[in-house]
């Protein structure tokens, strides 16, 4: 009898301690943060965009527009407001990316690189999707000077008709 008196009383306090700690809404309140980093105003690009690769990286840059869009590796990268986003398309949505997941390359890129200059090769949209990873795995674009010599630098002895949207004629491969 004393054994189940024991048992009984352990119990109860078992469940007071319960009902006290975890079992009420009061006691669970505790404290609570909640990060809430909602994605970038939509920006809607109306046509595939043309690009340009940021010498000295295989980054690409979506130039002549009013928010800065980078490609790399497949994806499609946003910075806003000191955060960093991601998407499978240049039109979104747009996922957060915590900084320990945005690509390093990104990371460091310097502020200057957010505006392209003009003048510089723009790549077409179908070119760089159906090529990108060749390019890299190739270093497609370490044979470039202008990639070498970097953009804030005037192209040398190049045209419009080879320097501008078009990308030359040989559509931006090289063998």
């Amino acid at each position: 009898m004393q054994k189940n008196r024991s048992s009984i009383f352990l119990l109860s306090v078992l469940i007071g301690i319960f009902f006290a700690l975890g079992g009420s809404q009061e006691a669970t309140a505790g404290v609570q943060v909640n990060i809430n980093i909602g994605p970038p105003p939509a920006f809607v690009i109306p046509a595939p965009p043309a690009l340009v690769v940021i010498p000295g990286t295989y980054v690409y840059a979506v130039p002549d527009i009013d928010v800065s869009i980078f490609f790399y590796h497949g994806f499609w990268y946003r910075p806003h407001e000191g955060h960093w986003f991601r998407a499978k398309s240049y039109n979104g949505p747009w996922v957060y990316l915590a900084v320990a997941n945005v690509p390093r390359v990104l990371v460091q890129l310097p502020p200057s690189t957010y505006r392209v200059p003009p003048g510089h090769r723009h790549i077409p949209y179908a070119q760089l999707r159906d090529n990108w990873g060749r390019w890299e795995r190739e270093r497609y674009w370490h044979k470039d000077k202008e990639w070498q010599r970097g953009w804030h630098e005037k192209p040398e002895g190049r045209g419009d008709e080879e320097h501008g949207r078009g990308g030359g004629g040989d559509n931006g491969r090289r063998r």
